[in-house]
């Protein structure tokens, strides 16, 4: 077969025609101009709606969603950095690589949401004040995993959740783990919650409900537990095989007669009673 001396041409062609269709495909729905204007004009009382919509990679930073209908929105890389979602609706949404420093979720609707690796502070110390907030928010049944420390998830219901680590995702690596060092998980509901290999060093989970919960490990490296305050908790069949329990509290604890691994786990001789 016999090629013409255009066929470079054709080729190129062929070449433009698929970055074109690809980034056509990788297009959000919407501009954040346009996001903007929607949440802007909304009425009073009334959801702006954005459900589904794919808000990939856009920024949205320092915007009131105004309580938004977000169900099962793609909203993969997008700067979120100060705005206020609270109260909204984001069952379903794709929250990964998302930026969240300063955010706020109060109140929102999070089930089944997947909230991998997103970028929670500026630097690679964890500034407090750049930690977002979840405090009521209900997260049943949702995929988390990332640098979460100094976070507010008090009275938050993250019954059948997985904050356990998911694999390589294709990215560079920085985290193995979830890390809720210092994070405030005071009246959560962590029912059946897996969070294996979890740093949760100094967290708050004064008056938490762990039933079920698991807090053990399939390695050398276990559920670091060390100075965390379960005062109250209820602790009812939570699995702490192999955890780190170094200065863990259980003042007041409730279910540890039902409790698996307690009497085992690592620096289990250091609980404060």
């Amino acid at each position: 077969m016999r090629f013409s001396r255009s066929r470079p041409d054709i080729v190129f062609a062929i070449m433009l025609l698929t970055i074109i269709w690809t980034s056509t495909s990788l297009a959000a729905d919407m501009t954040a101009r346009e996001v903007t204007r929607a949440l802007f004009k909304s009425e009073a009382g009334v959801k702006p709606n954005l459900r589904a919509k794919d808000l990939t990679r856009l920024d949205l930073a320092n915007l009131d969603f105004k309580k938004a209908d977000l169900k099962d929105a793609k909203l993969f890389g997008a700067d979120l950095s100060s705005s206020d979602l609270s109260g909204a609706d984001l069952s379903g949404a794709m929250l990964d690589r998302t930026t969240l420093l300063a955010t706020r979720f109060d109140g929102a609707n999070m089930d089944g949401v997947s909230l991998l690796r997103p970028s929670v502070f500026s630097t690679l110390s964890a500034n407090a004040n750049e930690a977002p907030s979840f405090k009521g928010v209900t997260l049943k049944g949702a995929q988390i995993f990332g640098r979460f420390t100094h976070a507010d998830f008090s009275g938050s219901d993250l019954s059948d959740a997985t904050c356990a680590p998911f694999g390589r995702t294709g990215f560079i690596e920085q985290i193995w783990r979830t890390e809720f060092s210092g994070a405030n998980f005071a009246h959560a509901t962590l029912t059946r919650t897996n969070l294996s290999h979890v740093l949760l060093s100094f967290a708050d989970l004064r008056g938490a409900i762990l039933r079920d919960a698991i807090l053990n490990y399939t390695d050398l490296t276990g559920s670091d537990l060390t100075g965390a305050d379960f005062s109250n908790a209820d602790l009812t069949r939570a699995d702490f095989t192999g955890a780190d329990l170094d200065g863990t509290i259980l003042k007041g604890a409730k279910g540890l007669e039902s409790a698996v691994g307690l009497a085992t786990a690592r620096n289990a001789d250091k609980i404060v009673r």
